[in-house]
């Protein structure tokens, strides 16, 4: 069986990337307190400190791999508000019970430089 990503053929519906959202906070036990899907320049997602999730529309477009990591970087937020050696294992491990045999996707930053800080910033995503 190939484990590897297959490029979409078309857009992942908003619904099903909500659900796939939902799916993930619930295995994290984490609630976030809005789901929100708009164009973004420079990150692919943000959590605000009240809990809201914002993810770019371009995302839904991204490979599975993708969108799951970002998805988690953004969740683990409402555990943990800052990159630390704890929230970078998390987010590892999670990423890895879904795709054990995967490297983590490289998203580097906006190429304007962008902030260092915050969720993955846009540029084109790769997975290795």
């Amino acid at each position: 069986m190939n484990r590897g990503w297959q490029p979409l053929e078309e857009i992942v519906p908003v619904e099903v990337f909500r659900a796939e959202v939902m799916a993930w906070a619930k295995r994290l036990g984490v609630e976030p307190k809005e789901i929100r899907i708009r164009k973004m320049k420079r990150k692919w997602a943000s959590c605000s400190s009240q809990g809201r999730l914002t993810f770019d529309r371009d995302l839904l477009r991204q490979p599975a791999p993708v969108r799951t990591l970002v998805i988690l970087h953004e969740l683990l937020h409402l555990r943990l508000p800052t990159h630390n050696k704890l929230f970078k294992s998390l987010l590892s491990a999670y990423f890895h019970e879904k795709y054990p045999d995967l490297p983590i996707p490289e998203l580097p930053a906006a190429q304007d430089g962008g902030p260092k800080h915050g969720a993955p910033h846009k540029g084109p995503a790769r997975v290795r």
